[in-house]
C-alpha cells in the first residue's frame, strides 16, 4: 500500500467514526427532547411513545455501527490496496 493511500485511508476511517458519533449524539439529543415535549403535552400516551422512542433509538444507534464496520474494513482489509 502506498503512503498516500494509507494516509487517505486513515483520514477516511477517522471521519467515518467521528462524524458517525457526532451525528448519533445530535440525533439522540433531538429524539430525547421531542420525546419529553410529547409526553409533557399528552402524559397518557407516555408508554406508547416510550416504546416508539426505543425503536427509533435502536435504529439510530445502528447507523454508526455500520460506519464502524466499514471503517474497520478499510483499515484492516482495504479493497483499494489491490
Amino acid at each position: 500500500m502506498t503512503p498516500e493511500l494509507a494516509s487517505m485511508t486513515v483520514l477516511a476511517v477517522a471521519l467515518l467514526i467521528g462524524l458517525g458519533a457526532l451525528a448519533t449524539g445530535i440525533g439522540f439529543a433531538i429524539l430525547g427532547g421531542k420525546f419529553l415535549e410529547s409526553v409533557a403535552r399528552q402524559p397518557e400516551l407516555g408508554s406508547q411513545l416510550q416504546t416508539r422512542m426505543f425503536i427509533v433509538a435502536g435504529l439510530l444507534d445502528a447507523v454508526p455501527m455500520i460506519g464502524v464496520g466499514i471503517a474497520m474494513l478499510l483499515l484492516f482489509a482495504n479493497p483499494l490496496a489491490g
